[in-house]
C-alpha cells in the first residue's frame, strides 16, 4: 500500500502525535476530523492525519476551534487557498496582537511584582532580617 492509500489506526495515531487517543475521538465528535471504520477499528487515512496535523497546531499557535474548522473549511471550498491564506493571515495578526496585549500585561505585573519584592526585602533588611532568596521557580514553603 502506497503512503496516499496508507490507514492509521487511532491509536497508532496518537502515538505517533503524542496525543492521547480521547483527544482524536474529541476532534471526531467535533466533526474536525472523520474517522472510517474497517472492521471494528476506527482509522483515519493521509488526509485526516494532515488535518489532525493543523489542529494540533493551530491548537499549539492558540486558535480556537471555532477558527480552525473555518480554516479547514476554507481549504475544501478553495482549491487555489487564496482565501484560506487571507484568512489565516487575518487569524494570526489578531493572534499576535492577542498575545503582544498579554506580555504588556505580564510585564506590567512582573515590574509591579518586583517593586513589592524590593520593598519586602528592604522592610526585612531594616528590621535586621535576612531577605532569603528563593531558589529559582520554587514556591515558598508553608510558615515561610
Amino acid at each position: 500500500m502506497d503512503d496516499e492509500q496508507k490507514l492509521y489506526s487511532v491509536n497508532e495515531l496518537a502515538v505517533e502525535l503524542g496525543i492521547t487517543p480521547r483527544t482524536i475521538r474529541f476532534y471526531e465528535q467535533s466533526g474536525l476530523i472523520v474517522c472510517r471504520r474497517v472492521g471494528s477499528n476506527r482509522v483515519l487515512d493521509r488526509r485526516d492525519r494532515a488535518r489532525l496535523m493543523l489542529i494540533l497546531r493551530g491548537k499549539r499557535l492558540g486558535f480556537s476551534l471555532g477558527h480552525i474548522r473555518e480554516f479547514l473549511d476554507l481549504y475544501e471550498a478553495d482549491r487555489s487557498q487564496v482565501e484560506q491564506i487571507r484568512l489565516l493571515l487575518n487569524f494570526t495578526r489578531l493572534r499576535i496582537a492577542d498575545l503582544e496585549a498579554q506580555q504588556r500585561d505580564l510585564n506590567q505585573t512582573l515590574g509591579e511584582l518586583r517593586g513589592i519584592e524590593t520593598q519586602a526585602a528592604e522592610a526585612l533588611m531594616a528590621r535586621g532580617q535576612a531577605a532569603n532568596p528563593l531558589p529559582p521557580n520554587q514556591p515558598p514553603k508553608e510558615g515561610d
